[in-house]
């Protein structure tokens, strides 16, 4: 395609940065049928300092080279006019945040907190080891602020008044109860004067910041360094007046990121509150820095740093596109993994058959599993790193076990990660000097074929995978552990199925956690395998745990970038509350509902979306009097529609998770209303419906495969003649019946004897004896 067919603002490209590689899926309009669009998957290393600096701007780079069919040199500022959107997702704050190589802050907090970040929660994750080695705080100094503020006249009684402060509706003090003595308390300026909190809780403003003082404490930390601040102050989840005004001092002295938590998260507890506002400072910079260094590759840039065209998207923890504006460390942690999440959610379910979907995402350096049931399970309190975090994001637990993952023996063990080779050196068949890997086994047993694998590697980023190094490696380790156990003496193929074997073991480990663990008959899911490597590991995993059913998108190795183009578009906006949800009071929360309801819609009716394409998410963040485990409560549509049973649902969930019921009235912590603007109507029909009407024939491995290869399978060993086959080569309703292996540009997928895979137009459709 010539320059001059390719439309302004057509071509789409999503972009996931992992840390191995770098998927790009993107698509421009068909010159033949405008209507209909073509497809571009490009694949990349995370890291190759030596060829390009930054992998997105890369494979953005040889999209536009593929379209338009210009030759554009490395390195030069890429032309954005031929650009719809891009998306992004990464793992530089995630990353930053594990390799501890965040940004240097100071926090500010009330005086005689000083410590209370550093005492944490009191956990005890390990409570038999007996070295306890708790992680460093994010930040780097504390200054304390002398200002207080506290709450009066709360009662527990439902019955009785709310508080012992009874405002107007404008928020004055009219008069006090049960002789309080706080009658007429409505001094504006002086000490001890009671104001209505953005919850509805009576403060009492005990002392003011002295912003003299403040602003010494700010010019001493600038001199030292520091441009990154946190601010946590007692209370501000409902009276965050003296945040605001430090915050605005300092942005005044030229501190270029400043967390205010009550801004960041209008929510009670303190120590969640103040870690995550830690966690933003420390996060934010680097992940704008990465940023800003992404931008200089692209021409029509603004005096912000962003792109004027195109629009620029980035996946949040949570599933949502953001921003640039919404868009910080703290809600980034999950960015990489959740745009996978939201491709198999989006491509796997089926509304009529609602059968609960195992999301299996194997990378280079680890493992994801997450589980869908028609909505995304998120979690509001999460620990990565030893840092607990009060932020909603996508419940996606991870596991070091992925196509990276360093393979040694030790103390008698066969062990599979935690330690990762990456990108940079990558696994020994890298041929970057690299150590043993996953990888490395799969390429010894016939699993991967350097023929059919991309030959991105070596100095010239043209050479196949070095079976010989892997091989190589292996015997040194193999004579290692025959020499250990001399009464076993193992063959080279064993031991190195022995490692597959320990790292599928772990990659089972974390489903079961989010299954069994939890209620949920593994067995009655489906498995959607998808990651690099997740096709070689697919069947073998869904054996182990019973499951019967896996379905393997087309695009399964770049799933995580595909996701990004069938995401939606997200905007919440959270309140605290502080109340008890009683008959009396359940119309006053509707109400605030319904406010920040059409807010919501106001906003995203900004960003372009109509009113049919906007679904809203209604919740109440519930617990009991007396406990301090909240839920976050959406209501199922038998709830309710418009009057929402919260308190059933709330029940229903509290029963689910803890498995008894209190006698205690509900209080309700926060209101939150989570809007959703549809990418897509629909995405038709499901890959269920389509596989029961499909019509199938066998396909003789003499008439479609491509090539055999010796590959070793569980219990019956090598297969010599192990039929291959080209994905591409495969119709609509072919059957293919193990053992064999399906093969197209990104993925190699391992079908086991006994498994039968039937080829959909966007699946394949795999199922276990």
């Amino acid at each position: 395609m010539s320059p001059t067919q390719v439309p302004n603002h057509s071509i789409r490209i999503c972009a996931d940065r992992g840390g191995t590689f770098c998927d790009i899926h993107a698509s421009y309009p068909d010159p033949e049928n405008p209507s209909e669009r073509k497809e571009i998957v490009v694949k990349l290393l995370s890291q190759d300092t030596s060829n390009y600096q930054d992998a997105p701007t890369e494979g953005i780079r040889r999209v536009l080279e593929i379209v338009t069919g210009e030759k554009i040199p490395r390195g030069s500022i890429l032309e954005t006019e031929k650009i719809d959107y891009i998306r992004l997702s990464t793992t530089v704050a995630t990353n930053a945040l594990l390799e501890r190589k965040g940004h240097k802050h100071a926090l500010l907090i009330t005086k005689g907190f000083k410590d209370l970040l550093l005492i944490g929660n009191q956990s005890r994750p390990k409570i038999f080891d007996l070295n306890i080695r708790r992680p460093s705080p994010l930040y780097s100094t504390v200054t304390e602020v002398d200002e207080r503020v506290t709450l009066v006249g709360y009662t527990s009684d439902p019955k009785a008044e709310e508080h012992a402060v009874q405002f107007d509706d404008e928020g004055r003090v009219v008069r006090g109860y049960r002789g309080k003595g706080w009658d007429g308390v409505a001094d504006a300026e002086g000490p001890g004067r009671i104001v209505r909190g953005l919850s509805g809780e009576a403060v009492r403003i005990l002392k003011t910041p002295d912003l003299e003082a403040v602003e010494r404490d700010l010019k001493k930390l600038y001199a030292e360094g520091y441009r990154s601040l946190a601010i946590v102050l007692v209370h501000s989840y409902t009276y965050p007046e003296h945040e605001r005004a430090i915050g605005n001092l300092a942005r005044s002295l030229g501190f270029t990121h400043v967390s205010e938590s009550a801004q960041l998260l209008p929510m009670i507890k303190m120590v969640p509150r103040g870690v995550s506002s830690t966690a933003d400072a420390y996060l934010t910079p680097i992940l704008r820095e990465y940023l800003d260094g992404f931008f200089n590759g692209f021409d029509a840039k603004l005096k912000d740093g962003r792109l004027r065209s195109p629009r620029v998207e980035f996946m949040g923890s949570d599933g949502g596109l953001l921003d640039l504006n919404n868009f910080s460390g703290l809600k980034s942690i999950l960015s990489g993994p959740a745009g996978g999440v939201v491709g198999y959610a989006l491509t796997s379910w089926d509304e009529e058959r609602k059968i609960p979907i195992i999301g299996l995402d194997v990378g280079g350096t680890s493992t994801d599993v997450s589980r869908f049931d028609g909505r995304y399970e998120v979690v509001y309190e999460t620990t990565t790193a030893g840092v607990t975090i009060q932020s909603p994001q996508l419940d996606i637990n991870t596991v070091a076990a992925g196509g990276g993952s360093c393979l040694t023996f030790r103390n008698g063990l066969f062990l599979a990660g935690p330690e990762s080779a990456g990108a940079q050196p990558g696994p020994a068949c890298y041929r970057k000097g690299g150590p043993l890997a996953v990888t490395d086994a799969n390429l010894l047993l016939g699993r991967l074929i350097p023929d059919y694998f991309p030959k991105i590697f070596g100095k010239s980023e043209k050479e196949p995978l070095d079976v010989e190094a892997s091989r190589v490696a292996f015997e040194k380790v193999a004579k290692e552990i025959n020499d250990s156990h001399p009464e076993l003496v193992l063959s080279l193929h064993e031991i190195v199925y022995g490692f597959i074997k320990v790292a599928n073991e772990t990659m089972c480990r974390p489903i079961r956690a989010l299954t069994e663990a939890r209620g949920y008959a593994t067995s009655r899911h489906t498995l959607a395998s998808f990651g690099g490597a997740g096709g070689q590991h697919a069947c073998e995993i869904a054996s182990l745990l019973g499951i019967k059913t896996i379905l393997i998108h087309r695009y399964s190795s770049i799933l995580s970038a595909y996701g990004l183009a069938l995401a939606d578009r997200a905007y919440e906006v959270q309140e605290p509350c502080s109340t008890f949800y009683t008959p009396q009071n359940k119309p006053t929360l509707l109400s605030r509902l319904d406010r920040m309801t059409a807010d919501v819609r106001s906003e995203l009716r900004k960003q372009g979306f109509e009113e049919h394409r906007i679904h809203v998410e209604r919740m109440l963040n519930m617990r009991f009097e007396g406990t301090d485990t909240a839920l976050m409560v959406l209501p199922h549509a038998e709830d309710g529609e418009g009057d929402e049973d919260f308190e059933s649902a709330f029940k229903r969930v509290y029963k689910a998770e803890f498995g008894f019921l209190l006698e205690k009235s509900v209080i309700v912590d926060d209101i939150k209303v989570r809007g959703i603007g549809k990418t897509f109507d629909t995405l038709g029909q499901s890959v269920y419906a389509e596989v029961s009407a499909l019509s199938t024939h066998r396909v003789e491995p003499k008439e479609k495969a491509d090539s055999w290869y010796s590959v070793y399978f569980d219990r019956v060993g090598r297969v010599d003649k192990t039929p291959v086959y080209m994905l591409d080569n495969l119709d609509v309703g072919d059957a293919v019946e193990g053992p064999a292996m399906i093969i197209d540009q990104t993925q190699t997928i391992l079908v086991v004897p006994g498994a039968k895979v039937v080829v959909t137009r966007k699946h394949l459709y795999i199922t276990l004896e």
